[in-house]
């Protein structure tokens, strides 16, 4: 079968049916085609000929009735016209062979979507290999399973162009020179490679939730290519509790994204949120994941911090009782994953459901911590502990140093506007 024999006489906008067909098909014939090529860079490159070549043939003759057919038959001719022409490839002869028996073979669709999905797993897993430092893990991921331009993925984590193209760049020979495998893990170690798959997504949702640096509280992009990312690896890991718990818990938190900043732009604290303005479609989602999570009764992470946030959007989640819940769903996590961040949020809960100086007691073998020097969440909770508690003097000097290691300008202003309301008594 042939790109042209794919043609049909569909009717619509070809250039919308080529966005179209990128958005929602580019993932998996890129993943197969990486399989077959056995090259990213080659692949990608073939994939990027093929959508070029896709706006004219579409026009001329039609959209195709199997858009992502035609995609991979067209990507897998450019690999080989690429392949042809690249003789610095060593096994060059043996690729050309297996494209092009795959090309006298099937339909591209024929493996069935068992196939098809065994190879977008393989690309995310290898992706988020641990052979690889965590930012080339999620520059990566973000640019070959989420399909955004480099320039987008500089953007959004604030540096330039061509930095985060070398990023990528890197990540890829890595690849390549280490001959990391491009497969799904074995069962004997697929529960601690999960989790760094995991970690990646939530990563770029917390980079997109509460941006470390910029103009911006909230980068929405990387708000929804971390949900998309989290869709894609529930389908295809249905059976994975700690991936419903991840998608239960983005969902839940983005949900809440058009309040927390009023029409100024200014921060709003969660106490002080339009409810109105939250995204109950979302909730609902939410919720639903985190169900579906927990019938699976094998508990997590990010199972615990999803029923944390569900705690939040209840109606009365931020009463005492609530917070209380909260303390102690944070004091569960703390055994399952210990770290300053669990901490601090512990504190904080603690700090509302039992008074302040119960949070500040717990905050006191964090701020003791000489690791823990220059972490902004721990002074900015620490301030606001102080301030609760009366100790006003010693809250303007948490103050001042939550707001001197603040990158993100919309926090900082918050914090500013919190000390000005002090200082004036």
């Amino acid at each position: 079968m042939t790109a042209g024999d794919q043609c049909g006489s569909s009717s619509g906008d070809p250039a919308a049916a080529v966005a179209r067909a990128f958005r929602e098909e580019r993932a998996a014939v890129l993943a197969t085609l990486i399989r077959q090529a056995g090259d990213f860079q080659l692949a990608e490159d073939a994939l990027q000929d093929a959508f070029a070549d896709a706006i004219t043939a579409w026009q001329r003759d039609g959209i195709p009735a199997n858009p992502g057919a035609w995609i991979t038959v067209a990507a897998r001719r450019r690999t080989i016209d690429r392949l042809r022409r690249d003789r610095s490839i060593a096994d060059r002869a043996g690729r050309l062979a297996e494209l092009a028996r795959l090309g006298a073979g099937k339909d591209p669709g024929a493996g069935g979507d068992h196939t098809i999905a065994d190879d977008r797993l393989r690309l995310i897993f290898t992706c988020c290999h641990p052979a690889l430092d965590v930012s080339a893990r999620v520059a990566l991921t973000l640019r070959v399973v989420g399909g955004l331009a480099t320039g987008e993925i500089a953007r959004a984590f604030l540096v330039n162009e061509p930095t985060m193209g070398k990023r990528i760049v890197r990540a890829k020979r890595k690849i390549a020179a280490a001959h990391i495998p491009y497969r799904v893990p074995g069962d004997d170690e697929l529960p601690s490679r999960l989790h760094g798959v995991l970690r990646v997504i939530y990563l770029i949702f917390n980079e997109g939730y509460a941006a470390t640096a910029g103009d911006q509280l909230v980068r929405t992009e990387l708000c929804q290519e971390a949900i998309r990312l989290g869709q894609l690896l529930c389908e295809l890991m249905p059976g994975e509790p700690e991936a419903w718990g991840l998608q239960a818990l983005m969902l839940l938190h983005d949900a809440r994204r058009a309040a927390r900043v009023d029409a100024r732009g200014a921060f709003v604290a969660l106490g002080k949120q339009d409810r109105s303005l939250w995204d109950e479609a979302r909730i609902d989602q939410g919720l639903r994941a985190l169900e579906r999570a927990l019938r699976l009764r094998r508990p997590g992470e990010y199972q615990l911090q999803a029923a944390i946030t569900a705690l939040h959007v209840q109606p009365g989640g931020t009463e005492t009782a609530g917070w209380a819940q909260v303390a102690e769903l944070y004091g569960a996590l703390a055994e399952l994953n210990p770290s300053p961040v669990v901490e601090v949020n512990r504190a904080t809960a603690a700090g509302f459901a039992y008074g302040p100086e119960k949070g500040l007691q717990l905050l006191g073998p964090l701020l003791a911590a000489p690791a823990l020097q220059r972490y902004q969440p721990l002074y900015a909770a620490h301030a606001e502990l102080l301030r609760r508690a009366g100790r006003r003097a010693d809250a303007i000097d948490a103050y001042r140093r939550a707001i001197a290691l603040s990158g993100n300008s919309i926090e900082r202003a918050e914090l500013e506007r919190r000390l000005r309301a002090l200082t004036a008594g």
